[in-house]
């Protein structure tokens, strides 16, 4: 194997090159992954854009790319499993496993997290990486590297379901149907949910979460909240302040309501909150959820494949990272480093 490897990396907002870097080598604990997918998450676009969300700025040239598959190409000291040659979903999180959130289980909020392609950590846009033996989680040949690509957005999807506790008669309205969305409603109805409603202004979001399963879709510039509820749950996946409103006006008493997407500050109805004891519950991440996405994208109940729209080769990374702004039917875009 050569000690170099090809790299896309942001340099500042709207300028991608490709570099030449060493290829990392795994550490005691550490796996090598041989990267085969990785697709593009609506953050890696907007630090394309903005180079920044909220709290998270650039002040480097950054890696994007977090949402990724291999294979195990070599293994560091003391590793036994994942072998050499195993396909693997990479959870792109590596946590310090002493504070009081790690000890508590909350890995995910550790305050030292070092997350993929979050500043100043580089991400996936590569030939190879590196992570902690015990993020890099087998997946059977039955799913493509795409799919096993998808298992970061799935894994954010079923962490919400479980906040939200969805089963068996649960009345689910999902708030928006970009990728994470139309996730979310496909863990919904696998939970069993009696009814799954989903908004989208975008009608092509609109056919494809009817081809997911979708009870009904509404186009939120035409109809309002009497065409949704009442929900006994909200998975909120735009951060969006109008969806947000729609939201929460479409919600039962007692509902719970999961915000999903990343928006800027946002504003609530409170007294709406209050009168009708809501549930308000925040996500960030996900933890503990690989597995159970795994197996779930492999027993079919989940159709990740049918998401991908388009692929790009490594120095095509740039226009991945477009191809929601140049084509509105554009779902999911999937670099192969290779």
């Amino acid at each position: 194997m050569t000690d170099q490897q090809r790299v896309a990396v942001l340099q500042e907002p709207e300028r991608m090159t490709v570099e030449t870097r060493p290829v990392p080598a795994p550490g005691p604990g550490e796996v090598q992954v041989e990267v085969r997918a990785v697709s593009v998450c609506g953050s890696d676009v907007h630090y394309y854009d903005h180079g920044r969300i909220g709290g998270f700025v650039m002040h480097a040239p950054l890696v994007l790319g977090h949402e990724t598959s291999g294979v195990v190409s070599a293994v560091g000291e003391g590793v036994k499993e994942p072998a050499v040659g195993t396909r693997v979903a990479v959870e792109p999180q590596r946590n310090c496993g002493r504070c009081e959130q790690c000890a508590r289980g909350r890995y995910h909020l550790c305050p030292w997290i070092a997350f993929f392609a979050t500043p100043p950590v580089d991400g996936s846009f590569a030939q190879y990486v590196v992570v902690p033996a015990g993020r890099a989680h087998p997946v059977p040949d039955t799913l493509s590297d795409d799919a096993a690509a998808m298992i970061e957005p799935l894994a954010v999807a079923v962490h919400a379901a479980g906040k939200a506790d969805i089963g068996p008669g649960t009345r689910v309205f999902v708030s928006g149907g970009g990728p994470v969305g139309l996730l979310c409603l496909q863990v919904a109805k696998a939970r069993g949910a009696a009814r799954v409603t989903l908004s989208d202004p975008v009608a092509r979001r609109r056919e494809k979460a009817q081809e997911f399963g979708a009870d009904a879709v509404v186009d939120p510039a035409q109809e309002g909240e009497d065409a949704i509820g009442p929900a006994d749950v909200v998975l909120e996946c735009t951060g969006v302040q109008a969806a947000v409103d729609l939201a929460i006006a479409a919600t039962a008493p007692a509902a719970t309501v999961v915000l999903v997407g990343t928006g800027a500050q946002l504003t609530l109805p409170l007294d709406v909150v209050q009168s009708r004891e809501l549930v308000l519950k925040g996500t960030f991440r996900y933890a503990h959820v690989y597995p159970a996405a795994i197996a779930l994208a492999a027993s079919g109940a989940v159709r990740l494949d049918a998401m991908v729209t388009s692929h790009h080769d490594l120095d095509g990374a740039e226009d991945a990272l477009l191809a929601a702004r140049r084509d509105p039917e554009s779902i999911k875009a999937v670099v192969r480093p290779g």
